[in-house]
């Protein structure tokens, strides 16, 4: 017969895990229901059109039986296309750095260093998402609107992202500050990756007279890959859900598409958090729920993409456990 303290820890734990998957229902439910209106009156235009206008000044009329302020629109193109572009750059300057720090850690440093480094490293990601916001806005894009935009914009402007005005904070302040708060993700998963090469294998591709980037570009680096796919999956999955740093940093421009580096834009995420008080004062109630699909946009881009994550991270964790590697 089980044990009372037993028969507590087993519901317990139980409830705990059921908590988490009522919880993402609950707000999958609320969202949808939220979104209905938006959803009926908008239809695909949401996805496809550019116009986004409130006209909070306009009066209250029934359109197909739905409740909207005359004269506003809802496309939610610019701000799809605005946070997978911020995410992408991101993506693209962490996952050189997050691989080079994996790959010293693993396969340059020795262990007195590497402790210390794969440390510091961790406790990047524990830093608050508006300190990295207040530090970029207040040195980081001054530095880049007043050094790096410039060099850039004189000597690069036949590229298109590189032409265009300067303004700042904007596109690329926002990237940058992005890639740093994902490289602790993407190094230390692709670290733990890594690291799980078997000793064997490193030691009979030395005897062969492979060279140690040899035997990191040819064995190490294929060993991991699915794993090293995951973490940047997961990092991609948590520059697209940043909400505080891309809020200071992204600027207050709405357009379609960053016409360069240096424009201001607007994410889902920064748009929600800094106009859901402008959102509530529609007395139709379409803007709030226009707000809450692109919510409901944003949770499943993120839960599609972390999903993915966690599948390729599994996958990798198993294949490195059972696959044969040949040089």
């Amino acid at each position: 017969m089980p044990r009372i303290s037993d028969i507590i820890y087993g519901n317990a734990t139980r409830l705990i895990a059921a908590g988490s998957i009522i919880f993402i229902v609950s707000a999958i439910i609320v969202l949808i229901s939220n979104s209905y209106s938006s959803i009926l009156s908008n239809g695909i235009g949401f996805f496809t059109s550019a116009d986004w206008n409130p006209s909070l000044s306009g009066n209250v009329v029934t359109v197909n039986g739905i409740q909207r302020l005359s004269g506003s629109s809802f496309g939610g193109l610019v701000f799809l296309v605005d946070t997978l572009t911020s995410s992408a750059i991101a993506a693209v300057l962490a996952v050189p750095a997050g691989l080079g720090v994996a790959i010293f850690l693993t396969e340059v440093a020795p262990r007195r260093v590497a402790g210390p480094i794969s440390f510091m490293v961790e406790m990047l990601a524990g830093i608050p998402s508006v300190i990295y916001g207040f530090w970029g806005l207040v040195v980081l894009g001054p530095y880049l609107f007043n050094t790096v935009e410039p060099y850039l914009s004189q000597h690069l402007s036949f590229i298109p992202i590189f032409a265009g005005p300067i303004s700042s904070p904007g596109l690329l302040s926002a990237g940058i500050i992005l890639a740093i708060m994902i490289i602790p993700i993407i190094a230390s998963i692709s670290r733990d990756m890594m690291a799980r090469t078997p000793r064997e294998t490193r030691d009979g591709a030395k005897a062969l007279g492979l060279t140690r980037w040899e035997v990191t570009r040819k064995i190490v680096l294929p060993y991991a890959k699915t794993g090293i796919v995951g973490s940047i999956v997961l990092g991609l999955g948590r520059a697209l859900g940043e909400t505080m740093a891309v809020a200071m940093l992204a600027g207050s421009g709405v357009q379609v598409l960053p016409k360069s580096l240096y424009y201001p834009f607007t994410t889902i995420a920064s748009y929600m958090v800094l106009n859901l008080s402008a959102a509530l004062t529609d007395p139709s109630g379409m803007y709030l729920s226009a707000m809450m699909e692109l919510g409901l946009v944003l949770l499943a881009i993120t839960v599609s993409v972390n999903v993915a994550a966690r599948f390729l991270i599994k996958q990798g964790f198993a294949s490195s456990s059972e696959n044969v590697v040949r040089v």
